[in-house]
């Protein structure tokens, strides 16, 4: 197996993403931006937005194979992540904060190869320009063109790849599954307490818009709500691995983690979980955001802590739980208004006093028993995904070093 040291601008050729205005949204074309990227392998093409065609000049199409980067963002985990282009089916462009790098021989170099080599750490590493964090601040096309790494010859690219991708095609399964476990979910719920289609509604009296036996009240009258908080940042003790510490769960890590919470990127200490009281919140309790991106909402899987932003609505009955976390899942929080002039926010005052609908026991029971065991379902699928991932994880740098020989 023989490896040669490669200047990617020798390889491949790039180019940055359109930039539009809002008025350019409409029917026409897909498009990329960055927060489609989170952490996946390939786009979810079904939940792209879309511009029109008139936006999009002639080269700023995707093909087959393309890589996309995020280049530049307010968050800088996010900058330097890329997503492979694997379809044709439909046009497809990507947003002015992305970089489209295209192999111009793939007889030589294998896309998929390349895209697992820039989601390995030291590439990360070498465009950070910091051994020591992994942030990229922003990425050009300059940078990647003058980017250089030790690569194996084309059939050793295809036999890594191979490799790679069966735990990444085992992940897009099963969040393919989750998906459609979700949108069974949603119908269900919006058929029962949206469009009141619940059983019996035929012998039940709508009053005020709210069914006779329903109830209407503040959150807090029906649970405890707590908010969490952040250690001071300036003193670095507090913080560890989530592995090693409790969870302390982001906003960030919200809009990763799917329905349910079982990992962060952070952790607190034993140390800091007692000198700053922060709250540690049971598996089951629904967390909601309320700050910057508002009603995210998830299920912890375990004992966890969050930061400020973050409200914890505490579920004493099991039957509640489903209702719950899909009543908060689909509420309108621009209906509550914004307590910030410089960001999207609410506070926990509005959080706490926040209209909640209580179904009539019998209702949520019946929901209960059809909705909670798809949620098992998903919870078991996303931690499938996540030990799939850390598998695929472990293994991809020593690959990528040549490490293990394929």
């Amino acid at each position: 197996m023989s490896w040669n040291r490669i200047r990617l601008g020798d390889i491949a050729i790039f180019r940055n993403g359109i930039n539009f205005g809002k008025e350019s949204y409409g029917k026409g074309v897909s498009l990329i931006g960055v927060s489609d990227f989170k952490n996946r392998f390939y786009p979810d093409y079904e939940t792209l937005d879309e511009v029109k065609e008139s936006v999009v000049g002639v080269n700023d199409y995707l093909d087959y194979g393309d890589i996309v980067f995020v280049r530049s963002n307010g968050n800088k985990e996010l900058v330097g992540r890329c997503m492979l282009i694997k379809t044709t089916k439909s046009k497809i462009t990507y947003s002015g904060f992305c970089i489209r790098t295209r192999i111009k021989n793939k007889t030589e170099h294998d896309s998929i190869f390349w895209t697992y080599h820039f989601k390995n750490i030291s590439f990360r590493k070498s465009m950070s320009g910091n051994a020591v964090g992994t942030n990229i601040q922003n990425l050009s096309q300059g940078m990647l063109s003058n980017y250089e790494a030790e690569v194996p010859d084309y059939n050793t690219q295809l036999r890594i790849a191979s490799i790679l991708s069966t735990y990444d095609n085992l992940i897009e399964n099963n969040q393919k599954q989750i998906k459609l476990l979700e949108e069974v979910v949603h119908r269900l719920y919006k058929e029962w307490f949206i469009d009141l289609r619940f059983p019996g509604y035929e012998n039940v009296e709508i009053i005020d818009g709210v069914p006779e036996g329903w109830y209407i009240n503040r959150a807090d009258h029906y649970f405890k709500i707590t908010i969490g908080k952040t250690p001071s940042r300036a003193e670095k003790q507090w913080f560890t691995d989530s592995r090693e510490g409790t969870p302390w769960i982001s906003i960030s890590d919200m809009g990763e983690s799917g329905a349910f919470a079982f990992y962060s990127k952070e952790g607190l200490t034993a140390d800091a979980i007692i000198r700053h009281n922060m709250k540690v919140v049971p598996k089951g309790t629904i967390l909601v955001s309320f700050k910057l991106t508002v009603g995210r909402v998830a299920i912890t899987s375990i004992d966890m802590c969050t930061n400020e932003a973050i409200a914890h609505f505490y579920i004493d009955n099991d039957l509640d739980r489903a209702y719950t976390y899909c009543y908060l899942k689909n509420f309108e929080y621009d209906s509550l208004g914004n307590t910030s002039s410089i960001s999207k926010a609410i506070n926990s005052k509005i959080i706490k006093s926040m209209p909640f609908i209580m179904p009539a026991g019998d209702i949520l029971g019946q929901f209960s028993m059809i909705v909670q065991p798809i949620l098992d379902q998903i919870e078991l699928k996303q931690k499938i995904i996540f030990r799939l991932t850390e598998a695929r994880d472990r293994l991809l740098p020593k690959l990528m070093s040549g490490e293990i020989e394929v």
